[in-house]
């Protein structure tokens, strides 16, 4: 088990990640003559050629506004219409078409890879595993390293978004790395080679870092208090860029302690934020899903039922009544569903264990899904019920073998 301090202390925060061999050597499979094949005879979209110059200019003029269009409208739509079975164009080929602008073309390959592990089948290799390992370097590296604020502005759902899929591809990496079996000699020898890439510490010193550099915990405790978070924000922490991705930062951390299966340090991370509150720091929905169902997984997980209860309860009611807002065809609002799902099953579990009155709505919702049927035969002691909501759809969600 670790503790932030063995965090601090196990790993330099002035690291350099740029420093890592990337000689991955030869790679052959599948998804790599596929995605070789596509580049040689798909031609770029004048659209979407289009697209990515506006995307790029927008980048650069910080039109947060234009952006978050973009981002939620523009990019889900062109991805069903021209990308919808393969990866976007590579970054070759895009830089020709955006004077080569260095932070844009890091944004544009974190898009690009997300794209590649939500929708190509088969998902990434492992050289696009490392690939976008020493992306999320280069971003983060830029933002975290200049002395003063960088000059970047993005809509809070792609911040968002950007540290969620963070920690899922360091989680999906460690999941990757503990299946043997059916890998090469060259994977396995790629692997040892490159033993720092996606690991543990390195994650959890970004989340760190970005909490650090916002001075978000700081924001939150004013904040707590009544009085004006401004104060204590510091340079860094009164950018909104800063701020964001340190209060999301603080969530990743939640959910990566929880992978870790350290859950009373996934609690106290969020120490200072009213998980059952409206924050002026969450405007994201998916944000406050995934707080709440890590939250309450953890609160379980601790035998403090009553209090994972009230977690599943306040949020699904919340889903309930914001249905519309998850509408949109995309990978998060498939994580939402399948959430939302997963706490229905958990907060069945936990009734069964701990029996006290919930919403009606609800207890009717429970009924249409069937879930009193799994409760009765859980009440009567039918193990296999308990391992089937549990184990079957969480502990996969969950289960992270790390080596070390």
């Amino acid at each position: 088990m670790y503790s932030s301090d063995d965090y601090e202390q196990g790993y330099n925060k002035d690291y350099d990640y740029n420093s890592y061999d990337t000689d991955f050597g030869a790679h052959s499979g599948d998804a790599t003559v596929d995605n070789d094949f596509n580049r040689q005879y798909f031609k770029m979209p004048e659209l979407v050629v289009k697209f990515l110059k506006y995307f790029c200019e927008c980048v650069r003029d910080r039109q947060v506004f234009e952006l978050q269009n973009l981002y939620e409208g523009s990019w889900p739509k062109l991805t069903e219409e021209f990308f919808e079975k393969r990866p976007w164009p590579e970054e070759t080929d895009v830089m020709t078409h955006v004077n080569k602008d260095p932070v844009f073309m890091i944004l544009y390959k974190e898009l690009y890879f997300r794209h590649i592990y939500a929708r190509i089948q088969g998902g990434p290799t492992l050289e696009q595993r490392f690939n976008s390992f020493y992306n999320y370097c280069d971003l983060f590296n830029y933002i975290l390293s200049e002395a003063e604020p960088v000059s970047l502005e993005l809509p809070e759902l792609w911040l968002w978004e950007l540290v969620d899929e963070f920690v899922y591809q360091f989680q999906s990496f460690a999941q990757y790395r503990a299946r043997l079996q059916k890998k090469t000699a060259q994977e396995l020898e790629n692997l040892n080679t490159h033993n720092k890439v996606w690991n543990v510490l390195c994650v959890l010193n970004v989340l760190h870092s970005l909490v650090d550099k916002s001075n978000i915990k700081q924001q939150l405790e004013v904040f707590a208090a009544g009085a004006e978070s401004d104060s204590v924000a510091g340079e860094f922490g009164r950018h909104s860029l800063y701020k964001m991705l340190g209060y999301f930062s603080l969530v990743g951390l939640l959910r990566l302690h929880s992978l870790l299966g350290d859950y009373y340090q996934a609690i106290k991370v969020l120490e200072n934020i009213e998980v059952h509150k409206k924050s002026q720091f969450a405007h994201v929905p998916a944000c406050q899903i995934s707080t709440s169902y890590y939250v309450g997984f953890a609160y379980m997980m601790m035998r403090r039922y009553s209090d994972a209860i009230r977690t599943f309860s306040s949020i699904l009611l919340f889903i309930q009544r914001t249905k519309q807002l998850f509408a949109s065809k995309s990978y998060q609002h498939d994580q939402i569903n399948k959430q939302t799902d997963q706490m229905y099953h958990l907060l069945a579990i936990c009734l069964v264990l701990h029996p006290q009155c919930i919403d009606e709505s609800i207890q009717q919702t429970l009924r249409e899904k069937n879930y009193h049927e799994k409760m009765y035969k859980m009440q009567y002691g039918d193990l296999q019920e308990f391992e089937n909501c549990f184990c079957t759809l969480v502990l996969n969600s969950f289960h992270l073998v790390l080596h070390r």
